[in-house]
């Protein structure tokens, strides 16, 4: 294969995978609490163009992008803990999400991402992974960068907590 037929392999495969996967990415975002998830999927797609020809196979690339956009979220989020932390009193209100990811959201929906968001960063990624993407510990551990029976203890008490939320707002 020439270059030029290997880069338009390459452009095809990221357009295939883009078409497919953009949506998940998004709401996955959304659901580990982003409040950019727009900026933050365009970036995981961004690094995901820039280390195409690392991947070893094609089949990679989505476990790498999950990976990429668990990986910026927590960087954001932990970014604006410390803005926070810094700003003057004023300024201290969590920003709201989006207007079209919560127009995405019944409300049934909007109270389980709200008891979402109070659980630590940690927990919220692995109950996202597993039961909203449905990926084995195996690859949760991959995404997450974390050990499988940490990713058992993070389910394990994310879920525990998670109901106490949800029966307390009954």
């Amino acid at each position: 294969m020439t270059p030029i037929e290997v880069a338009a392999d390459q452009d095809t495969a990221l357009a295939e995978i883009f078409h497919s996967q953009y949506g998940a990415m998004l709401r996955l975002a959304v659901l580990l609490g982003a409040d950019d998830a727009e900026d933050i999927v365009a970036e995981a797609f961004y690094q995901l163009y820039r280390r195409w020809k690392k991947l070893r196979e094609t089949q990679a690339a989505v476990p790498y992008l999950r990976s990429v956009v668990c990986n910026l979220t927590r960087m954001r989020l932990r970014h604006l803990q410390v803005v926070r932390k810094h700003s003057t009193p004023d300024a201290t209100e969590r920003p709201g999400s989006s207007a079209e990811a919560e127009a995405l959201l019944q409300d049934d929906q909007r109270a389980l991402v709200a008891a979402l968001k109070q659980l630590p960063t940690r927990q919220r990624e692995a109950l996202v992974l597993r039961h909203w993407l449905g990926l084995r510990e195996a690859e949760i551990a991959a995404a997450m960068g974390i050990s499988c029976g940490a990713v058992k203890s993070h389910t394990s008490r994310g879920m525990a907590a998670l109901t106490r939320v949800l029966e307390e707002r009954r």
